[in-house]
């Protein structure tokens, strides 16, 4: 049992016999590469980059999430200035599909919108309407054309939420 000998697993036992006693002679200290400095570019390219996507994002987010703006500002328009052709709401075609045209008269149908159209046909013909983005008030005894969304409405035939108005006449 005086004949066995530790086994050392490492690299060191592949080299050469003189090699490998003059190397466990001096103590094995690890010694840490530098890094290199396109190592050093690359990585703060890479940072600067997903900085720039990042406030790019946010830019983009912001731009696109807005909602559209008035064609006119919202307010009291003079009664002077109102005149035939005058466009007043959203310019967003897109989300107000729906357009009517006729007479605007204040007053709902039991309880449902503030207005209505009166058009050629009758009372069933009639467009019941409410605004969140026109003072319609402003526009009473007119002929006008109205873009909105049409509602599920209890009473009314054709409950509208006007979102832009022209005035025809």
């Amino acid at each position: 049992m005086d004949d066995m000998k530790p086994i050392k697993l490492t690299s060191e036992e592949t080299k050469a016999p003189a090699v490998q006693s003059a190397q466990s002679a001096q103590p094995t200290q690890s010694v840490p590469t530098p890094v290199k400095s396109t190592t050093k570019k690359k990585m703060t390219t890479r940072i600067l980059v997903l900085v720039f996507a990042g406030i790019a994002t946010g830019f983009g987010l912001f731009y696109f999430t807005q909602k559209p703006k008035s064609a006119i500002p919202s307010g009291t328009i003079d009664e002077e200035k109102i005149k035939k052709g005058m466009i007043v709401g959203m310019q967003d075609k897109e989300t107000f599909r729906d357009s009517a045209e006729g007479k605007l008269v204040s007053g709902g149908i039991d309880g449902e919108g503030s207005h209505h159209l009166e058009r050629e046909g009758g009372e069933s013909q009639n467009v019941y309407l409410t605004s969140s983005v026109v003072d319609l008030d402003q526009f009473l005894d007119r002929k006008i054309k109205i873009w909105g969304e049409t509602f599920e409405a209890q009473k009314a035939g054709w409950f509208m939420d006007v979102g832009r108005l022209e005035v025809i006449e």
